[in-house]
């Protein structure tokens, strides 16, 4: 029999291997409720960091548990594919309801979840002030939520995966989740990752995920994406086009990314106030970003605020190519 014949069954028991055992069984109960750090984990448990990390290691090996580097930190959730994430699955779905063991770690879990509710409201106390005054400046947040998901979704039904560029809070991915089946957001600032990830669990989006990257380099494939928001972040970043290109080149063929930002305006203070590099974008602008990155521009709507007008771009990728399937991709992985 050839070799090869016999990796899913290696894997499958490479998988069953890692989680015989009561502690490990725990931690795959826990990671369905979200990403956890170590320091968690360790509260949650009540053991020892070293035996907690030991622990996880045998689980990242094996394909069960995802390991996401961010900052000092590290992250551990599920992961999305291969035999271990398969195995996860069906053994969470015979996990018992009524375990006095895991109906303690989740209410040590919920404790963890409300010291992070606590840090994300602590961040928009402090910025509360900064928020309101850019919200008032142009159209009302749940229009322009409903004209992004008209054009992105409108009647073709869920999309597979979506990839939000730039997540801020979580809020974009939130009002896009009940369309897409698996949703990934990035963002480079912790603070901005502490408020999304309480955002998500707050509304119960276990499909829809969040971690640290840089827009420029996106710890995905080529080709793995459905769909892909850049919502409010390019009058942000130094390199509009270089932005555009990374996130077309992570799109399936076919896939389709959106683009919301302000048109042109004249309003100085958000340039010295709030560190826009860019006071907005013309039409002509994005369009040639977008023909260079090998999309093509479907739609444009614009939306007039007072004093601000947020513009939509919608663009799609030819349908030439190869399908990556979207799977998790290590740190340090070539991408």
């Amino acid at each position: 029999m050839p070799a090869n014949d016999t990796q899913p069954l290696d894997g499958l028991l490479t998988g069953l291997r890692a989680l015989a055992e009561p502690t490990r069984m725990r931690i795959l109960a826990l990671c369905r409720a979200g990403e956890l750090t170590v320091s968690e984990i360790v509260r949650i448990l009540g053991q020892s960091q070293p035996r907690v990390s030991r622990h996880l290691k045998l689980m990242t090996e094996a394909g069960i548990l995802h390991r996401v580097p961010e900052g000092s930190w590290v992250l551990y959730r599920l992961a999305f594919d291969g035999p271990g994430a398969i195995l996860a699955r069906h053994l969470l779905a015979l996990m018992p309801g009524n375990d006095h063991q895991l109906a303690a770690d989740r209410r040590r879990l919920m404790e963890v979840k409300r010291a992070r509710a606590a840090i994300a409201d602590d961040y928009f106390r402090r910025h509360a002030q900064e928020w309101n005054e850019l919200r008032s400046l142009h159209v009302d947040e749940a229009e322009l939520n409903a004209v992004a998901r008209r054009l992105l979704v409108g009647d073709g039904g869920a999309i597979g995966s979506l990839l939000d560029i730039g997540t801020g809070t979580g809020e974009m991915m939130k009002a896009l989740a009940a369309d897409i089946e698996i949703g990934e957001g990035i963002d480079i600032s912790r603070d901005m990752l502490a408020v999304a990830r309480t955002t998500l669990e707050q509304a119960g989006l276990e499909h829809c995920r969040v971690r640290q990257a840089d827009l420029y380099r996106l710890p995905f494939p080529a080709h793995g994406f459905d769909a892909a928001v850049i919502h409010q972040v390019l009058h942000f970043v130094t390199d509009p086009p270089g932005a555009i290109a990374e996130a077309a080149r992570v799109l399936a063929p076919g896939g389709r990314l959106l683009i919301v930002d302000f048109a042109p305006h004249d309003q100085e203070t958000l340039r010295s106030e709030h560190n826009h590099r860019r006071l907005g974008f013309a039409d002509a602008e994005i369009k040639a970003a977008l023909t260079a990155a090998g999309l093509k521009t479907e739609t444009i709507e614009h939306l007039p605020g007072d004093p601000l007008t947020v513009t939509l771009w919608l663009a799609r990728k030819s349908m030439r190519g190869q399908v990556t399937p979207l799977r998790d991709v290590d740190e340090n992985e070539e991408t």
